[in-house]
């Protein structure tokens, strides 16, 4: 290949991969974050949310996905860690459509911020992330999108609380199933600005990363964080995976505001993620053995500890109170 057609080959590869969604955790990482949530939920919460699910449209189609090889007695865990990636399932659904601006990345209008149910049809990329902007070099901050995955949970949360209707609830639970897993992805929390990128690199899309020595094969930054715990998206080498995490520290476990986790979050992508061998610049940059040992831990624990987090709030949330609510 010639040093032009090369130039040409790469720039559409940046190019795509700058549109490319963010997505936060593959399907492995929201499963080992739903599997773990699962097993710390009262008998009453798992009952309540294996009702709420059977409610979703995909139903159906996640019985399927289930392999014959899970045990009858957990495939209630398993149809609770497929129905954690509803929202990025709708992604590929052709009944389903981007909205908003920037490719369907920035909200504008006021579906953006509807809470409708099932009768909604878009995306809502915007609802998966929060980039707090930071910079290093005294470059402008933009302000941070509304609504943005730290608000939505907030409603969410009200709404499996309230008298709603089910219908209603079962569609802000799917979403929260997936969204307290993306807000401790440190990138779904932090965009770096620059004078080239003053709206920032889309939680580290915009940076490339080389996944072999030559840089034959390359990845965003934020892809490579996405896929940390691996690529499988089958549920029983998930529940194999997610038995093995670490146990997320009890006090850790019961901070229940999103606005930490964000900030949490933050601080990880910030000491951690835009660190070398990630540099100032869109890269390519080498992934270095120890850097990827780092991030592997860093997501397993921030796995884990979104899992216990999201069983703490779904045991306090969807606990029935006199009323009816819950």
């Amino acid at each position: 290949m010639n040093r032009t057609r090369l130039f040409a080959v790469l720039t559409l590869l940046l190019m795509l991969s700058t549109a490319a969604p963010a997505v936060a955790w593959n399907s492995r990482g929201h499963m080992l974050v739903a599997y773990v949530a699962y097993q710390h939920l009262t008998p009453t919460v798992r009952a309540r949310a294996d009702a709420l699910l059977k409610l979703n449209p995909f139903f159906s189609r996640w019985l399927k996905m289930i392999p014959s090889t899970v045990a009858a007695k957990d495939r209630p865990a398993a149809l609770f860690m497929i129905a954690a990636t509803w929202p990025d399932q709708i992604k590929q659904d052709p009944a389903y459509s981007d909205d908003g601006t920037n490719n369907g990345e920035r909200p504008s209008g006021p579906t953006s911020s509807q809470n409708v149910g099932y009768a909604d049809k878009l995306h809502h990329k915007y609802w998966h992330f929060v980039d707090q902007p930071f910079t290093n070099d005294g470059t402008p901050l933009p302000s941070v999108p509304n609504p943005n995955a730290e608000e939505r949970i907030g409603l969410f949360r009200s709404v499996i609380a309230s008298s709603s209707p089910d219908a209603l609830k079962s569609y802000d639970l799917v979403w929260l199933l997936h969204l307290i897993g993306d807000m401790h992805q440190p990138l779904h929390a932090a965009t770096r600005v620059t004078p080239g990128n003053p709206y920032g690199d889309n939680g580290g899309n915009q940076v490339r990363m080389c996944e072999d020595t030559l840089c034959h094969s390359m990845a965003s930054l934020h892809a490579v964080w996405d896929g940390l715990l691996g690529s499988q998206d089958d549920v029983a080498s998930a529940m194999a995976a997610a038995r093995r995490l670490p146990a997320a520290a009890p006090d850790r476990a019961r901070t229940l505001d999103p606005v930490q986790w964000v900030q949490e979050s933050f601080a990880l992508a910030r000491a951690d993620v835009y660190q070398p061998p990630v540099r100032v610049g869109p890269g390519p940059y080498t992934l270095t053995s120890a850097y990827e040992a780092r991030a592997r831990r860093i997501a397993e624990a921030r796995i884990a500890l979104a899992g216990a987090r999201l069983a703490a709030v779904l045991n306090r949330d969807l606990t029935p109170r006199p009323g009816g609510t819950g």
